[in-house]
């Protein structure tokens, strides 16, 4: 199957981003539906993704061949804690400011103020949100419920090696 110049730049996406969901890709390439992400995958890109046991979305290792750029999670890292990770800038942030693992998780809108505080950013509560998942589904954030979600670091900030990459 030979790619378009789009599909080989969405295939990357995926590869950066994984593992991802319908609403991360629906973002990033300006569709208007989670429907039409998984149309697309299956139309373009059906021989070079999958979904994993959690239903997230990652590139097949000859997906990964084909482009020209890093994973965000090293395949041998699926599942454990990894020693890299490729985040974009608001995630960086985030581990920034999150609480460590032996502190008290901490509400999306804790997060967010921290982020205000200590960086000259301002995004919103639901860009915060997305971001604590997809670290969370990369295994450096955790997730404790109370009253709401609250989110802290899984390991400690030196555990990781944290790479930022363009939005």
């Amino acid at each position: 199957m030979s790619l378009s110049d789009e599909a080989r730049s969405r295939l990357a996406d995926i590869v950066t981003l994984q593992p991802t969901k319908n609403k991360e890709l629906q973002d990033r390439w300006g569709m208007e539906s989670g429907s039409e992400v998984h149309q697309y995958l299956e139309n373009e890109l059906g021989d070079y993704y999958y979904r994993d046991d959690d239903s997230l979305i990652r590139a097949t290792e000859e997906g990964v061949d084909l482009v020209d750029v890093e994973p965000s999670v090293p395949p041998e890292e699926a599942g454990g804690v990894p020693e890299r990770i490729r985040v974009h800038e608001l995630h960086a942030q985030i581990l920034d400011v999150l609480a460590g693992p032996e502190e008290r998780s901490e509400s999306v809108v804790s997060v967010l103020q921290k982020l205000r505080a200590s960086f000259d950013v301002d995004p919103d509560v639901e860009s915060v949100r997305d971001a604590l998942g997809s670290l969370r589904r990369k295994n450096v954030v955790e997730v404790e419920y109370r009253t709401v979600p609250t989110f802290r670091l899984a390991v400690e900030r030196s555990a990781v090696d944290v790479e930022t990459i363009e939005n």
